[in-house]
């Protein structure tokens, strides 16, 4: 049953949702004051938040939102043949399990002596190639059990109307392989519908409030006019009465609005009507309803909304699309021409949902409802919920208008009344799994599919019911094929007896340097390994299974380039070729010197080119770029063979006799770079070389004459140094003396200042007595 729930909110229901949709929230803007908008919202028959208890049916319904604001500015097949991609087998379950193609021969001697039995699996077509009877190969199919097929109904006749068929369904399927199978769906006529009016009563819609008391009438025409099976209920909501949603001023919330007006008391949201279908009760209810005040700016829609799907909390626009979906809610937005595109983004964000433009006064309400009910029912898209892990789902709709809108789902349009359609439903398991299940179910309705899931990724082998002592050595019995051992016995056949001794230290004597049990490449039995025999029908060799003669390096797509016999994983040339896959001819022109040698001696002559030594470069290892400079290298010996002086004079034979010979000349004579050095003693030597045949061997020409610096004259040193100390002597003495004579000028200058300075008064001293004295002679007579 469809069921419509009606609301009427204000416009900032679109600025709220509309902001959730973009990035850029500051595209919107908040409407114009005294501008209003109608939402009308839908939900199953009977439902209110805070009882349900007259919901009796679980129908999918319509969500209709009518908007009056002014909005602002592995596995796979190789060209076309089945492949088996398989790792690590040791078993038929390791097998199956490998690849969805891989199928495992449990024919008595399918493989040979010494033969890995992992070459028991393959695809069906190589195993029957290869002599395995094709009732001997364990190869688990895919299978699927249909366990509720009630057949579909044609109309509703008061009692649960079937549109999907199957109901329930059971699927064992092999790993990697799809199964397809069918599901139908019929629309059934006359199907029920229920509208609930959920209406905003904040203080801006009173207006709306009493052309909303006349319009039950026009709306149970309309529903009339799609089923003969309809009810109607009715619900409000004002604000969310909590931070930060509105006001919560406790006085506010009682007496919303200004005493000129009639006002009940602000809340979130309340059920008024249950559905019903009388058009009085209706009518009565909605009478009664007065308006509230606005303590916020955005009311409360997306509240009510939620609230008429689960009753939780203040949602967003994302929960609600989630919620819608899952309580097949089908929504219908009804807006003005003005907001259409942003609304059509929000369509994309909810399944099922319509978008419908409305005239200026509403007046095409009724009709809008009737052409978006008829879009939304006539389109079926069958969807899944949340798969298991490794679980793939494809639909392909099998209907006149089929489209394809993802991956996900199928979908099919113009679907008419009593019209049958199906769709081819593949489902694949990329892993092992046990009763696992997934719903199958299309969009708005409420009718389901219960697909259970397990896979085949066991071996169902038929064994012989007897042991087979002749097979297995009489001391194991068969598997699948091959030989699982009795304890004490280990071998392909049973065929070692470790007696009392363990498996495991039988093993270590198989283990490689590389510590890997003979390589990989055979079976370690009675503790030596007995190889495998390749893919290509050659054999692994050596004590650990270490070589085979088909892994060597190719050229040209050919093993040795064709020139050679691989080895134990390395070629062998044959007369004539050279190199690591045997690819060049073996010539030296392309090595040879202007002087008739190969490289110089500084290299190898490898597919007619050099491979030149220590910084030696091609193409004939004539340069060293990197390499020390010789001139420097080559000095000590210059100076013994040339002046028998330096470093090595006492064994100069011995250290440069076969890495230089030396020459003394006049005048150069070769065209190498010159050198010049200072020896020992100082004097610069001039010298050229000219390297030989090989690495560190030289020719040089050695000036006779060497620039030596004159020995210093002893008397001028001692005489300029004498002098040079008379001089200081003489220099410093004068100093001396002209700094004695500046302090005893300036201290005569300042005696001389302060003399004149000084007044002297003129008295006789009383104490004063002339240092005179005038003594008479006695004796004196005068004569």
């Amino acid at each position: 049953m469809f069921s419509i729930l009606m609301s009427l909110v204000e416009s900032y229901f679109l600025v709220l949702s509309s902001s959730l949709l973009y990035n850029d929230a500051s595209r919107f803007r908040s409407r114009p004051a005294g501008l209003d908008a109608r939402v009308l919202l839908t939900r199953p028959r009977g439902v209110h938040c805070q009882h349900r208890t007259d919901m009796n049916h679980h129908w999918p319904f319509v969500l209709l939102s009518i908007v009056l604001s002014v909005a602002p500015n592995g596995w796979c097949l190789t060209n076309g043949e089945e492949v088996c991609f398989k790792s690590i087998v040791n078993s038929c379950n390791d097998c199956v399990r490998s690849g969805p193609y891989c199928a495992w021969c449990q024919q008595l001697n399918f493989t040979k002596a010494g033969e890995q039995e992992s070459a028991r699996c393959e695809t069906r077509s190589k195993l029957m190639e290869r002599g395995c009877n094709e009732e001997e190969i364990i190869d688990p199919v895919s299978s699927q059990q249909v366990e509720k097929n009630e057949p579909l109904s044609t109309s509703f006749n008061m009692q649960e109307p079937i549109q999907l068929s199957p109901q329930k369904i059971s699927l064992r399927l092999r790993p990697g392989r799809p199964t397809t199978f069918t599901v139908s769906f019929k629309r059934v006529q006359g199907y029920p519908v229920d509208l609930y009016y959920l209406m905003d009563l904040s203080f801006s819609m009173r207006d709306d409030l009493e052309n909303v008391k006349g319009l039950g009438q026009d709306l149970f025409a309309a529903l009339k006019k799609i089923t003969q099976h309809a009810q109607i209920g009715f619900g409000a909501f004002v604000d969310k009465t909590v931070l930060p949603y509105t006001n919560t001023n406790k006085k506010k919330l009682q007496r919303p609005c200004d005493e000129n007006y009639q006002c009940q008391a602000t809340f979130g949201y309340r059920h008024v009507l249950s559905m019903t279908p009388r058009i009085d009760d209706f009518k009565k209810k909605v009478t009664q309803q007065l308006i509230s005040g606005n303590l916020d700016s955005p009311e409360g829609s997306l509240d009510a909304m939620m609230q008429a799907a689960v009753c939780g909390d203040y949602p967003s626009v994302g929960q609600v699309a989630m919620q819608l979906e899952k309580e097949h809610i089908q929504p219908i937005f009804a807006v003005t021409q003005d907001v259409e595109d942003t609304y059509k983004q929000l369509s994309r964000m909810i399944p099922k949902s319509e978008v419908g433009v409305l005239s200026q006064d509403s007046g095409n309400v009724v009709q809008l409802i009737e052409k978006a009910y008829n879009r939304l029912s006539s389109k079926v898209t069958l969807t899944h919920d949340a798969l298991p892990e490794n679980v793939r789902v494809v639909y392909t709709p099998r209907c006149d208008n089929a489209k394809q809108e993802g991956n996900n789902k199928g979908v099919c349009d113009n679907v008419h009344v009593g019209q049958k359609i199906s769709f081819d439903v593949s489902v694949t398991a990329d892993s092992c799994m046990e009763n696992k299940t997934v719903t199958i179910r299309p969009l708005g309705i409420k009718d389901t599919l219960m697909v259970t899931l397990s896979t085949s990724c066991e071996c169902q082998c038929r064994d012989p019911s007897e042991s087979s002592p002749q097979f297995c050595n009489g001391k194991g019995r068969i598997n699948c094929g091959i030989c699982s051992c009795t304890q004490g016995s280990v071998g392909q056949f049973c065929e070692c007896s470790i007696g009392n001794k363990d498996e495991h230290s039988l093993r270590r004597h198989c283990l490689s340097q590389s510590g890997m049990e003979c390589e990989s490449h055979g079976d370690c039995v009675c503790g030596r390994c007995q190889c495998h025999t390749t893919a290509s029908g050659g054999s692994y060799y050596g004590d650990f299974c270490e070589c085979d003669d088909e892994h060597c390096e190719k050229f040209q797509n050919k093993l040795c380039g064709g020139n050679g016999k691989c080895n134990c994983g390395k070629c062998e040339c044959h007369p004539g070729f050279d190199g690591s896959a045997c690819q060049c001819t073996i010539s030296e022109e392309g090595c040879r010197t202007p002087n008739n040698t190969i490289c110089y001696g500084r290299g190898n002559c490898k597919c007619n080119r050099c491979d030149c030594k220590n910084g030696y470069q091609r193409p004939h290892c004539q340069t060293c770029l990197g390499c020390p400079d010789a001139c420097q290298i080559k000095l000590n010996c210059i100076e013994c063979l040339g002046f028998e002086s330096g470093p090595f004079k006492k064994n100069c034979s011995m250290a440069c006799r076969d890495s230089l010979f030396h020459e003394m000349v006049d005048q150069f004579t070769i065209s190498s770079m010159l050198c010049q050095q200072r020896d020992s003693n100082g004097c610069w030597i001039k010298f050229k070389l000219d390297q030989q045949f090989g690495e560190n061997k030289y020719m040089a020409e050695i000036l006779k004459h060497r620039d030596c610096p004159e020995p210093p004259s002893v008397a001028a040193i001692i005489g300029g140094s004498i002098a040079s100390v008379a001089l200081i002597g003489i220099f410093l003495l004068m100093l001396i003396k002209l700094l004695i004579y500046v302090k005893d000028l300036k201290e005569f200058r300042k005696f001389e200042n302060e003399k004149n300075k000084s007044k002297w008064a003129e008295a006789d001293n009383p104490l004063f007595q002339n240092a005179t004295t005038t003594v008479t002679n006695p004796t004196f007579t005068g004569e």
